[in-house]
């Protein structure tokens, strides 16, 4: 009896995409010049850009000017405006309040 034995059971699911000769060639030397597999540079490749598109979607980076100005704003914000107290009266109005 042969028993299959999945050496990281955490990897199910699979990825496929359709690729051009050049791309695979340019792919495999570039995994053959870091010393890894084709699938290893792949997935790490394509994780670390990953990660890094989600950084920059959800990380604000601010220079030392910008961010003195946001705690200025935060910590003592201006007074509200004509266009923002006539937002509320509106919002009140149409509320019942």
């Amino acid at each position: 009896m042969t028993s299959h034995v999945r050496r990281n059971p955490e990897k199910t699911a699979r990825l496929e995409a359709r690729i051009t000769s050049e791309q695979k060639a340019l792919f495999q030397r570039a995994a053959d010049l870091s010393g890894r597999s084709l699938t290893d540079f792949i997935v790490g490749t394509l994780q670390e850009a990953a990660e890094a598109t989600i950084r920059e979607h959800q990380v604000i980076t601010l220079s030392a000017r910008d961010s003195a100005a946001f705690a200025e704003a935060v910590l003592h914000p201006p007074a509200p405006g004509e266009t923002l107290r006539a937002a509320v009266e509106r919002y009140r109005r149409f509320m019942g309040e």
